[in-house]
């Protein structure tokens, strides 16, 4: 067995969605599973729809006819007028504005993963429909009533025994599997989502659940970078590297992998590949068990739109771990990400990140005990086997705010 995922880049247009299904066709075999995010930017053009809604806007209407009228165009291209594909988006749709008309549930975030899903769903129908026009079968999945979770809305836990056996039980027989990344359900009508660009940790769920042999990412890139070019220069690509070591670039901020996406397939020793979908036959990345780094070369990372909160007593005492506790009690009830933490006696640091907009709940919660000061819309460069040089070219800049050394990261914070 082998899981695929494609992201929204790899079937952005029509054009798109022919070099997938010659990448699949090339491939293909009866143990295949593929894992398709939403097209282009589509979840952002929900997530707009979403906004409209909630706020009432007069945009609202647009907004639906703008995702609407995106899917059609691509289905144009691809299919022909009587093709059962239109009917089944058209049931996608009144499904959506069903739930528009019928809600009564005012929680933003519950409101979200009902809705934001809709882009993996239109994206797997419209690929599935295509490959089975192009003589490939396949098996269509709604991965919703396969990847079982609690009600944690935006960012959903998987319930794994459950999960594991719906999947192996849906994938029964031999043939080609499409499949959607991103979302899963509580209950059999309360839809969830794995967190923003979860699409990876879901095939990652499929490949653990199947015992897959391999999982292959297909990306917009020759594979794991050491820096994302659109922030860095002169970048080059690692053939090799470690679980760990693809972990902790995760964690620190490379977008090239999701940070859960790499413990369930280290559990079961499944390789992780990260290749180009603009060209198939380069080599990319392999990610497996304790690999050294190769080549060996420094690894950037960078954070943007952070925080960079710093907190005292208001009594002055020292800041000691009652205090450190009750902080960050705060911030799991707020769902902030700590990126970095840095503490004196009589001070504590941490540079944020405010994923779910609760950022001045947190401040006034904090300000009822605490005295804050902090800095908005600061970066966060991460510098994994960084050097003394390296370090020494930060320390003459007039933008940087922090710098932290560990043996093996050095982590700067800039204006």
């Amino acid at each position: 067995m082998q899981v695929f995922k494609f992201g929204g880049a790899s079937v952005k247009n029509a054009a798109a969605v022919r070099n997938v299904a010659e990448i699949i066709k090339k491939h293909h075999s009866n143990e295949l599973v593929i894992i398709i995010s939403a097209m282009g930017k589509m979840t952002n053009a929900f997530e707009k729809l979403i906004k409209s809604y909630i706020e009432k806007s007069d945009d609202f209407n647009e907004n639906l006819f703008y995702i609407r009228r995106f899917h059609l165009v691509m289905v144009e291209e691809l299919f022909i007028s009587t093709d059962p594909i239109y009917i089944e988006l058209e049931s996608l749709f009144l499904q959506i504005s069903k739930f528009f008309s019928e809600n009564k549930n005012v929680n933003y975030d519950y409101i979200y993963d009902q809705v934001v899903g809709y882009g993996e769903m239109l994206s797997t129908k419209i690929v599935s429909g295509y490959l089975n026009r192009s003589e490939v079968e396949n098996t269509w999945l709604d991965a919703r009533h396969l990847i079982q979770t609690d009600f944690q809305y935006r960012s959903a836990n998987v319930d794994w025994t459950e999960t594991c056996q719906n999947i192996q039980n849906a994938v029964s027989k031999p043939t080609l599997y499409i499949t959607q990344g991103f979302i899963g359900s509580a209950t059999n009508d309360t839809y969830t989502t794995l967190g923003r660009e979860g699409s990876d940790y879901s095939a990652a769920i499929f490949s653990y659940c199947l015992n897959a042999e391999s999982m292959t990412i297909w990306k917009d890139v020759p594979g794991v970078l050491n820096a994302d070019p659109r922030y860095f220069e002169n970048t080059s690509l690692l053939e090799r590297i470690s679980y760990r070591e693809a972990l902790e670039m995760a964690f620190y901020g490379a977008t090239v992998i999701h940070p859960k996406t790499i413990k369930p397939l280290e559990n079961k020793n499944i390789a992780l590949h990260v290749k180009s979908f603009v060209d198939p036959d380069a080599k990319g990345t392999v990610i497996t068990k304790g690999v050294a780094i190769f080549p060996e070369n420094v690894c950037y990372t960078l954070k943007e739109n952070q925080i960079l909160l710093s907190i005292t007593t208001k009594d002055f005492s020292f800041m000691i771990e009652h205090n450190i506790s009750h902080l960050f009690k705060f911030f799991a009830e707020n769902r902030i990400k700590v990126n970095l933490i840095q503490n004196s006696a009589i001070s504590f640091s941490v540079c944020i990140e405010d994923m779910y907009s609760q950022f001045n709940n947190l401040k006034s919660v904090l300000a009822e005990h605490y005295n804050l000061e902090y800095y908005e819309n600061v970066k966060l460069t991460s510098i994994r086997h960084y050097t003394a040089e390296i370090i020494k070219q930060y320390e003459h800049s007039n933008d940087v705010v922090l710098i932290q050394e560990t043996n093996e990261v050095a982590q700067i914070i800039t204006k």
